[in-house]
């Protein structure tokens, strides 16, 4: 799986003497370096080469293939010749495998889902403010994110002559599907019958979790919004009040079950891939784990996950999902018996995801999205199967609806269980 680093994204090549330009004008985090247009790189006087480069990246890094980015860009080839290769000359020329060669000449699939192809991300609300007592939400390139916001105002793709698109066409392929019924604001995946109807998987709340249940939990930053040039050293701060990050803006919040796990990295990275889109509708996004091994940390982060990740040490937010006890499984009945757990890990695993065994397991994660103040929780997502994951199309409808808080509310009342 491609890392969200971008020091791997540019790699030794014609981008890596752009990078103090790049954080200057804040194009600092993989994601929104793949929405740059024409227009965003003459800005900071990219020559064809690195044009070239940046789409060749940006092609690789859909198909977890970086690794190849070097000898490929150092062949002086641009990505459409390079395309028309026969397989024989990109297995000697590059050392491709035969397996990525597949990938690599696959020009529909994309292991990390890219951004829909109309992805002019209008922002209703330009501004952004962050909360007034919050470490985690400063940054020093702050004053560059009005740059970043404006280029995805405009059509983000090498041809900056089409028509502006609104947010609403821009989300087009994200929306949920006719006929599709979002369960209130409490969703899961359906129970599957295990070992024959034998083994019944464990019951969940179908009842969203009441608002004081995540409000005073405390929580801990394990590392910042992974930026340019930023180290990866994994530094605790001191606990603070989480309701302190949605206090100016709406939060989607990922619960880690094992951040070593294929599903969760996997999860992960197919939610972060969709930055700028949630970047546009004013949305944060946090990652949450229940128990903090550092090497751990240092895996998932920034490879998987660019944001910033924070420590539940009281396990608050994974006792909410659970309705106010832990919801766990077991390897044996949850995942071998579970033709759906096993159906997840070969989706993950498609994906060129890597694993371990380091950590508990069994604890179940979850999403929830939590509108800004006291507007509480506007979506709940349940792991009710190991590796089940919010549709992304159900999370983004939300967060679009948060744009409008009383939209929200009546849609949240209309759909309630």
């Amino acid at each position: 799986m491609a890392s969200f680093s971008v020091e791997d994204f540019i790699g030794n090549g014609e981008l890596k003497g752009l990078l103090p330009k790049m954080l200057e004008e804040g194009w600092d985090d993989v994601p929104t370096l793949k929405i740059m247009n024409s227009e965003d790189m003459d800005s900071i006087n990219m020559t064809q080469q690195q044009k070239a480069a940046l789409e060749l990246r940006s092609y690789l890094h859909d198909r977890a293939l970086l690794q190849y980015g070097d000898k490929l860009e150092a062949s002086g080839k641009f990505l459409p010749d390079l395309l028309n290769l026969s397989i024989a000359d990109l297995s000697s020329q590059f050392g491709m495998k035969r397996g990525h060669i597949a990938r690599f000449i696959d020009r529909k699939s994309a292991c990390a889902d890219p951004l829909p192809a109309a992805y002019n991300l209008r922002p209703k609300r330009m501004a952004t403010t962050t909360s007034r007592n919050n470490s985690i939400l400063r940054s020093e390139h702050s004053s560059n994110n009005s740059r970043k916001m404006l280029s995805m105002s405009r059509t983000p793709t090498r041809d900056s002559s089409m028509n502006d698109q609104s947010l609403e066409q821009a989300l087009s392929e994200l929306r949920i599907k006719d006929g599709h019924i979002v369960k209130g604001i409490v969703a899961a995946e359906p129970a599957e019958p295990r070992a024959c109807g034998c083994v019944q998987a464990p019951t969940i709340v179908e009842d969203v979790s009441p608002y004081p249940a995540i409000e005073n939990i405390s929580v801990q930053k394990l590392t910042p919004e992974y930026k340019i040039g930023m180290g990866r050293l994994v530094k605790t701060t001191p606990p603070m009040k989480v309701s302190e990050l949605w206090r100016d803006k709406p939060a989607v919040l990922l619960c880690i079950r094992r951040p070593g796990c294929i599903m969760c990295r996997a999860e992960a990275h197919k939610l972060y891939a969709k930055k700028p889109i949630f970047d546009a509708l004013g949305i944060q996004l946090f990652a949450i784990l229940h128990e903090h091994i550092e090497s751990e940390v240092r895996d998932f982060w920034p490879r998987y996950w660019g944001g910033v990740v924070l420590f539940d040490q009281t396990m608050g937010f994974f006792k909410a999902l659970g309705g106010g006890k832990l919801l766990k499984d077991k390897f044996i009945t949850g995942f071998v018996f579970n033709p759906r757990a096993i159906a997840n890990y070969k989706r993950a695993k498609a994906m060129g995801i890597e694993q371990n065994f380091k950590g508990e397991g069994e604890i179940k994660g979850g999403l929830f999205v939590v509108g800004s103040g006291r507007n509480g929780i506007a979506y709940q997502f349940i792991e009710r199967n190991f590796g089940d994951w919010a549709p992304l199309p159900e999370v983004v409808e939300i967060c679009t609806r948060l744009q409008n808080p009383q939209e929200a509310q009546g849609a949240s009342m209309s759909t309630g269980i």
